[in-house]
């Protein structure tokens, strides 16, 4: 979860519940003086003044040349070509390596349009929209799938390809006329030997990947199999719902669009040979937006890898409802609606809940008074609390 939602949680665990601020440090892990800042933020201006403040200048005096400008058309017109990435991010990246003085984004798009080289999208989703997640660490989380590709014959050949999460390093990409699952769990023992066993993995719900959909309940093919020998977390996204593993689906363009600049390939052999190239060039050479501009090799090799044992990311968020007439409220978690239970005697009243990680602790709204506290257990639906507020106090 984001520091912003952090931030808020912490302010409104004093504001709103009646912590100290040496309880609420101590609880959240942060100093004294960041909670009396915080404190002080939320109680003079609201939720807004704890969320992160852009440092971004308020204007550039800097304008464009035309040495600038042609040099936008050029770029965008060579990448185009060779079927990389032409946006105005990828562009500004360019010029700042070729020392040009970069303008926003904004100014490089307009110049794209005036010069006729953008195509309005107005039905396009905006990037806003999406809901974003990032593994914390490289080998945190791999995603894994299987997309295909034509040779000039006409053949339909398939690729299978493996990312990381976290910093988009392609781990493998190789093609096949058909793989199966002994194929992929080939491919994947490889990759731990040679990456080490990643916290987790995200894949489809593809027989290569999963036997769950089979007329074997309970059953584990042998990438399962092979995953639990490692003790690797599984991960499959809902069925048609592609969202899930959107790293890997948007990878897919990536891919696609460098492959289709260049003529279909004669053989497997021919196939492969422009798959290696095109990951050399994708982990070294293509800046990534998503990773600050860096390439994935220098954004795998930045931080320590995560294991099988890695704790997963922290997660601080706040919610208000309504206990129902049966003196319940409800709370999403580990994906599933979960039913809390705080007692009739609260019926009507509106809540709050703090949530950090698998604990929760529920207030009276009005009040700021603890009604109850849980610790979530993601194999039920119904939920006890751990502590309850006594009726006579």
């Amino acid at each position: 979860m984001s520091s912003s939602q952090k931030n808020l949680v912490i302010a409104r665990s004093v504001v709103d519940q009646g912590l100290s601020i040496a309880q609420a440090a101590a609880k959240f892990g942060v100093s004294r003086q960041w909670v009396h800042q915080l404190v002080q933020r939320y109680r003079s201006g609201g939720v807004a003044a704890v969320l992160p403040q852009s440092k971004a200048p308020k204007s550039r005096p800097q304008t464009t040349t035309e040495t600038v400008r042609a040099r936008v058309i050029g770029l965008r017109q060579t990448l185009v070509a060779n079927g990389a990435d032409a946006g105005p991010e990828t562009i500004a990246w360019h010029l700042a390596r070729e020392g040009f003085h970069v303008p926003s984004t904004s100014t490089i798009q307009r110049i794209l349009r005036a010069a006729g080289l953008v195509v309005a999208q107005p039905k396009k989703r905006p990037k806003s929209s999406y809901i974003r997640f990032q593994a914390e660490l490289p080998n945190g989380c791999w995603q894994a799938d299987i997309t295909y590709w034509f040779l000039v014959d006409g053949t339909r050949v398939e690729i299978l390809d493996f990312l990381d999460d976290h910093s988009r390093l392609l781990l493998t990409i190789q093609a096949k006329a058909l793989w199966t699952s002994a194929d992929v769990v080939a491919v994947m023992d490889q990759l731990i030997t040679t990456y080490g066993p990643p916290a987790a993995t995200l894949t489809d719900n593809g027989m290569v990947f999963t036997a769950r959909f089979t007329s074997r309940p309970g059953a584990k093919n042998g990438f399962e199999k092979l995953l639990a020998a490692h003790h690797i977390q599984q991960r499959n996204g809902a069925p048609s719902h592609p969202q899930t593993q959107g790293k890997i689906e948007r990878f897919h363009q990536t891919l696609k669009r460098w492959l289709g600049a260049r003529s279909l390939p004669a053989s497997l052999e021919q196939l492969q040979m422009l798959l290696d190239t095109f990951a050399t060039w994708y982990n070294t050479e293509r800046p990534h937006r998503a990773i600050n501009r860096r390439t994935p090799a220098q954004a795998y090799t930045a931080l320590p890898k995560a294991t099988p044992n890695t704790t997963h990311d922290t997660e601080y968020r706040t919610r208000t409802d309504r206990v129902d007439n049966n003196g319940k409220v409800t709370l999403r978690y580990a994906s599933k609606i979960r039913h809390l239970g705080i007692g009739s005697a609260h019926r009507g009243k509106q809540v709050l809940m703090l949530i950090h990680n698998d604990h929760v602790t529920i207030s009276d709204a009005a009040t700021g008074e603890i009604l109850t506290e849980y610790i979530l257990d993601a194999t039920k639906d119904y939920q006890k609390p751990t502590w309850r507020k006594p009726l006579s106090e």
